[in-house]
């Protein structure tokens, strides 16, 4: 690759993972294709848009942490369940047929996004739920799936994790947003890069310019979720989700 197009490959992951740190996942949907467009093979793909997405989740964090937003029991939660099944999801990728997966990850997905658009009121407020031993056990099952999807899958699974949020614990978007960008872009996506690059391969030349673009874009995706609330995360979110659904069902 020249210059060049380093420069598209860094403008290209500035943009997927502006909105994605604005909606709270779903840099996917536009930063893996296009490596796949530039010629590497899926597996190889995967793995180093993993490593770009660390960035992404550093990006976010440091806007995110002067804010003190996070809870330490969330960051616990997510961090105990979500990186075994990150962990399990990358080393079983190679076994499930990844047309199937996607369609039906793509049925999903948009189903959210339209649950969203109908519950016109979901994630505008901070109604804190399910806090017990058993809600926050149950809470953490749901993530360990999700962490599977997550080291498995390409787009959207950020995205699954921001509505559990909302939906199990009450948590507003502003709020689901902020733990999903630090805890699933920096500690989840890490594990899956890390077990990826073990088991796989990644395209190191290549990083550079998508880690650039991935920090930048998430601190930059991070600024405008906290300067426009929740009103706005809540419409990218749900124009995000059904985008990536389209995607997916259409394939690469």
């Amino acid at each position: 690759m020249n210059v060049l197009d380093h420069i598209i490959l860094f403008l290209v992951s500035l943009v997927a993972n502006t909105f994605s740190a604005f909606s709270g996942g779903g840099a996917g949907l536009v930063q893996f294709p296009v490596l796949l467009f530039l010629g590497l093979s899926f597996g190889v793909a995967l793995a180093t848009h993993k490593v770009a997405s660390v960035a992404l989740g550093l990006g976010a964090a440091l806007r995110y942490l002067s804010q003190s937003v996070l809870e330490r029991q969330f960051v616990l939660l997510m961090l105990l369940f979500g990186i075994p099944g990150v962990v399990l999801g990358a080393n079983l990728i190679l076994l499930v047929p990844d047309r199937i997966a996607e369609i039906a990850l793509g049925l999903l997905t948009g189903g959210l996004g339209l649950y969203s658009v109908v519950k016109s009121e979901l994630g505008q407020s901070y109604c804190p739920n399910h806090r017990n031993s058993v809600g926050l056990l149950c809470g953490g099952l749901v993530l360990f799936i999700l962490g599977v999807l997550n080291g498995s899958l390409t787009s959207g699974t950020g995205l699954f994790v921001t509505l559990w949020l909302v939906l199990w614990f009450g948590l507003d978007y502003q709020r689901a947003v902020a733990y999903t960008l630090t805890m699933v872009g920096l500690f989840w996506n890490g594990s899956g890069a890390l077990t990826l690059g073990v088991i796989g391969e990644i395209h190191w030349p290549w990083i550079p310019a998508l880690l650039l673009g991935s920090f930048m874009g998430g601190y930059l995706g991070s600024h405008m979720a906290l300067r426009y609330g929740n009103q706005w995360i809540k419409r990218v979110f749900e124009v995000v989700t059904l985008l990536i659904s389209i995607k997916l069902l259409i394939g690469h």
